[in-house]
C-alpha cells in the first residue's frame, strides 16, 4: 500500500460515510477518495464531489444517476457517474483502490462487500449484514484474498483493539475467555412494557447517545441491532455465542470489553462519536486525529451496567436463536427484520409486531447450510416474502413500496 490511500465509500451519504469523509478531510495528504456512492440522494452526492472530486460516483436508482451526471457535466467535474449493484461492485473492486467502507445499509451492501472482499482489498466494514447473512463465505473469501478487514461498529472496533493481534489463532490460544459486548439499551430501556405498545416511529429513532439513520436506530430501540453484532462478533473473532456476553451500559462510554483467563478485563472507552472507530481503522496501525473530544471521566462520573432483559428485547434472544441454529437462520432472521422495520417506520406494524414478524419468518423456514451467495439470497427473499404476507395477514394494511425497496431484486 502506497503512502497514499485510494478510498472508495461505499454508502458515502449516510451518518458513516459522512463521518468517515470528515476523518479524510482532516488528512488530505494520508487518504484520496477513488470513488462515493449513495442510493439516491443527489444533491447531497453531488456536494461531496465537488469537495472530494473522485472518478467515480454512483447511485442504485438510474434517474437519479442521470440527474447527477447533469450536474456533474454543468460544474465541469471530471467524476464518471455509473448506477446500479454491478457499478458498486465495480468501485469495490479496481485495481487503484487500496481500502473500502463498508457502509451501506441492510443487504444491499452484501454483494459490494464481496466483491472488495474477492478482490484482496482492505475493507473497513461498517455494514454487519455482510457477516450476519454469508459470515462464512464472506471469512472464507477475505482469508483466500489476503484481504484485510478492520471492523467499524464501535463495538467491534473496541473489542479488535482490546484483542491481542494474534487472535485469530484462537480465542482460548490466546487466554480470553469473553467477550463483553456493551449496549447502551436504547430509549425504551426502563419504559413499562405496557407502553411499548403504542411507540411511534420518531420515539424509536430517538437515541439518547448515538446519532444514526432510522433504520439503525429502531434497531438499536429493539436490540436487534446487539443481536446482529452478536452474530457479528462470531464470524470477527471465531467466538461462540456462549463466549458472547451482552452488558447493558447506558453511559456508551466503554464500548466493549474482553476478558482474560488471569481475570484481565480490557476496555476500550470513548465518547460516543463514531469518528474514532472510523479514524482507528483509516490509519491502523498508527493512530491518526479524528476531531473527537476528548473523554472527560470527571463529567461522567458514574458507569452503569446491566443484564438485558430478554423478554423486553426479544429481538436479541431471537439473534442468538438464529446464531446457535446457524446456517441460513441468521439471513432469514435479518432480512424479516428489514422489512418489519420498514413496515414499523411506515407506520404499518406496530413497534412490539417487529419481533412477532421475525419469530415467524425463522418458524416458516428451514434453515440450510450455506455453501455459495445463491443460498442467502434465496433466504433472503423467501424471508422477506413470508415477511410481508404476515404483516398483511395481521390487518395493519398492505405492505407499502418501502419494503420492496430493500429487495431481492438488489442482491440477485
Amino acid at each position: 500500500m502506497s503512502n497514499t490511500q485510494n478510498i472508495t465509500v461505499l454508502g458515502s451519504t449516510g451518518s458513516i460515510g459522512v463521518s468517515t469523509l470528515d476523518v479524510i478531510a482532516r488528512h488530505p495528504e494520508r487518504f484520496r477518495v477513488v470513488a462515493l456512492t449513495a442510493n439516491s440522494q443527489v444533491d447531497k452526492l453531488f456536494l461531496q464531489c465537488q469537495q472530494f472530486e473522485p472518478e467515480f460516483a454512483v447511485l442504485l436508482d438510474a434517474d437519479a444517476a442521470q440527474s447527477l451526471q447533469q450536474k456533474i457535466r454543468a460544474s465541469g467535474l471530471a467524476t464518471r457517474v455509473l448506477h446500479g449493484v454491478e457499478a458498486l461492485e465495480q468501485v469495490s473492486s479496481l485495481p487503484q483502490v487500496d481500502s473500502v467502507m463498508a457502509a451501506i445499509v441492510g443487504a444491499a451492501g452484501l454483494r459490494p462487500s464481496m466483491a472488495a472482499a474477492r478482490a484482496g482489498k482492505r475493507i473497513l466494514l461498517a455494514n454487519k449484514e455482510t457477516l450476519v447473512m454469508s459470515g462464512s463465505i464472506f471469512m472464507d473469501a477475505v482469508q483466500d484474498s489476503g484481504s484485510e478487514l478492520l471492523p467499524i461498529d464501535s463495538e467491534h472496533n473496541a473489542i479488535f483493539q482490546s484483542l491481542p493481534r494474534d487472535f485469530g489463532r484462537g480465542l482460548g490460544q490466546v487466554g480470553v475467555t469473553r467477550i463483553l459486548l456493551t449496549a447502551s439499551g436504547g430509549p425504551f430501556r426502563t419504559k413499562p412494557l405496557s407502553a411499548l405498545e403504542n411507540i411511534t416511529p420518531d420515539q424509536a429513532c430517538a437515541h439518547p447517545n448515538w446519532s444514526m439513520g432510522r433504520k439503525i436506530s429502531v434497531d438499536s430501540a429493539s436490540m436487534m441491532n446487539k443481536g446482529l453484532e452478536v452474530i457479528e462478533a462470531h464470524w470477527l473473532f471465531a467466538a461462540s455465542a456462549e463466549q458472547i456476553q451482552v452488558v447493558v451500559h447506558p453511559q456508551s462510554v466503554i464500548h466493549s470489553m474482553v476478558e482474560y483467563a488471569d481475570g484481565s478485563v480490557l476496555a476500550q472507552l470513548g465518547n460516543p462519536d463514531m469518528r474514532t472507530p472510523i479514524a482507528y481503522a483509516l490509519g491502523f496501525p498508527e493512530r491518526i486525529a479524528a476531531g473527537v473530544s476528548p473523554l472527560d471521566l470527571f463529567k461522567i462520573a458514574r458507569l452503569d451496567f446491566q443484564e438485558p432483559d430478554m423478554q423486553r428485547f426479544r429481538c436479541l434472544d431471537l439473534a442468538y436463536q438464529a446464531l446457535r441454529q446457524g446456517g441460513t437462520a441468521p439471513a432469514i432472521l435479518n432480512a424479516a427484520n428489514e422489512v418489519a422495520v420498514a413496515a414499523f417506520l411506515d407506520e404499518r406494524l406496530p413497534f412490539l409486531g417487529i419481533p412477532s414478524v421475525i419469530e415467524h419468518a425463522l418458524e416458516q423456514i428451514s434453515s440450510v447450510p450455506v455453501t455459495r451467495l445463491e443460498d442467502v439470497q434465496q433466504a433472503d427473499q423467501m424471508a422477506r416474502e413470508i415477511a410481508i404476507e404476515r404483516i398483511g395477514r395481521a390487518g395493519v394494511g398492505a405492505f407499502a413500496p418501502h419494503a420492496s425497496r430493500l429487495t431481492p431484486h438488489q442482491l440477485t
